[in-house]
């Protein structure tokens, strides 16, 4: 997955798709990569993760080989008229600004050219080794990764096309760039995972890198621990258990009850999400809960990328 220069990690809201962006950014960079950490929506979420202040358009190396960046429409706009139609930097872009909104709302793939463009560049000039971006939701990761092409559809001949032509190149090379969906073991999240890799092949030339699925809880019991169990919550529900013994044996039976069950629900939707991967083939990375023990974001996206590096050598 980090062999490549661009990934875009997507997923359902929820599922910790900024803290395994994050993670893979930590991961990247720890391997001795200069890796380029994108944030998509500007909402902070990733300067939250890395204990560091607001990010801004300009790239910041927030820790030893790992920049971070927050994407905006008007330095998009203001970057892309400087390197490709060649204009000086300009301070204010008010009119030329209105002038994109009304263009943009009328022609689809507009604003989202620019970011993606920008981050083509950065792959295309060999600034870093990887550019990781915390992309958009599930729902909207076809138009974001495909502005390019529908773009071209559009327009079919001057300086638009020529960018979004090589812009293609880089984006449709499955060596050099993928998606990463991330999912957690439930059944909305694996079954939109499903028929976001479905519109994927059916839509886009953007490869997938691989489905990871976040925050799986562990086996409570080995196999040979469950008659145990068992016999435990025949005994608590027997006459031969007294008020006291089912005063104290109730509640954590029941918190291992509600573990196992979970746990078993969760393996029937790896498998379902596994059973959908074999064709095509398609790496599954899984990863421990470990939100459950830590509630501080920099911890938690060390132990994240600690995990990512072990699952990934």
């Amino acid at each position: 997955m980090l062999s490549r220069q661009l990934l875009f990690v997507t997923g359902k809201g929820g599922v910790g798709k900024t803290s395994i962006a994050v993670a893979l950014a930590t991961s990247a960079a720890a391997s001795g990569k200069r890796t380029l950490l994108c944030e998509m929506d500007s909402k902070g979420a990733i300067a939250n993760a890395l204990g560091v202040s607001q990010l801004g358009f300009e790239p910041t190396e927030v820790s030893p080989r790992l920049f971070a960046m927050a994407m905006n429409t008007q330095d998009s706009l203001r970057e892309y008229i400087r390197l490709f139609v060649r204009i000086p930097l300009i301070t204010s872009i008010g009119p030329l600004a209105k002038m994109f909104d009304f263009v943009a709302s009328a022609a689809p793939g507009v604003k989202e050219i620019l970011a993606v463009g920008k981050l083509c560049w950065e792959v295309r000039e060999k600034n870093y080794d990887i550019v990781i971006v915390d992309a958009e939701a599930s729902g909207h990761i076809v138009a974001q990764i495909e502005a390019p092409r529908t773009l071209t559809n559009i327009v079919q001949v001057g300086l638009i096309r020529d960018q979004t032509k090589w812009m293609q190149e880089i984006l449709h090379d499955s060596s050099r760039t993928g998606v990463v969906v991330v999912t957690t073991p439930e059944e909305m999240p694996v079954v939109e995972t499903i028929e976001l890799l479905d519109t994927l092949s059916a839509k886009s030339s953007v490869s997938v890198a691989a489905v990871v699925a976040n925050r799986v809880s562990g086996d409570i019991f080995a196999d040979r621990d469950m008659p145990l169990f068992a016999a435990l919550q025949t005994f608590a529900s027997s006459q031969q258990c007294t008020a006291q013994q089912q005063a104290l044996l109730t509640a954590p039976l029941r918190a291992v009850e509600i573990a196992v069950d979970r746990r078993t629900h969760a393996v029937a939707h790896l498998a379902l999400l596994a059973q959908r991967l074999r064709s095509p083939s398609i790496p599954l990375v899984v990863l421990p809960d470990v939100a459950v023990n830590q509630h501080d974001p920099r911890k938690l996206n060390e132990q994240l990328a600690a995990a990512l590096s072990e699952e990934l050598s």
